[in-house]
């Protein structure tokens, strides 16, 4: 992935999975340490929890659609190699909340995905995403 083509967002706008995929089956092995390798990052990058979680659901079998979502992830780490959190001293210490969900989002068991992220002054202190 070192010579690959960077992107800007991390997984496109209305992007569906489902188990039976497009494509031909990929190494599940291989797929699960690049997930988690994926999931690791999650931790000092929030802009990527949402893409990782919807490719984790299909570790047991993956295929090529749920690899190539997996690689674009990668492609705009690449991107933004520089970007991270900063935790800094601020003055603005006002609280916003965010919350987003999808009813009934899921293909397969028809589940929701919902969100939420909270923000003192310019500090993310507080997220979650669920299925």
């Amino acid at each position: 992935m070192f010579d690959c083509n960077p992107v800007r967002i991390p997984l496109e706008v209305g992007t569906k999975l489902s188990r039976e995929g497009d494509g031909a089956e990929v190494d599940p092995t291989s797929f699960k340490q690049f997930v988690g390798s994926l999931r690791y990052l999650t931790c000092i990058r929030l802009n990527i929890a949402y893409g990782v979680g919807l490719i984790r659901r299909y570790l047991e079998a993956p295929c090529q659609s749920h690899l190539q979502v997996a690689k674009t992830i990668m492609q705009y780490l690449k991107r933004t190699y520089d970007h991270g959190l900063l935790y800094s001293s601020s003055n603005n210490c006002v609280v916003v909340g965010y919350s987003n969900s999808d009813w009934s989002g899921d293909h397969d068991d028809r589940k929701s995905t919902s969100g939420y992220v909270f923000n003192f002054g310019t500090i993310a202190f507080s997220w979650l995403s669920k299925k």
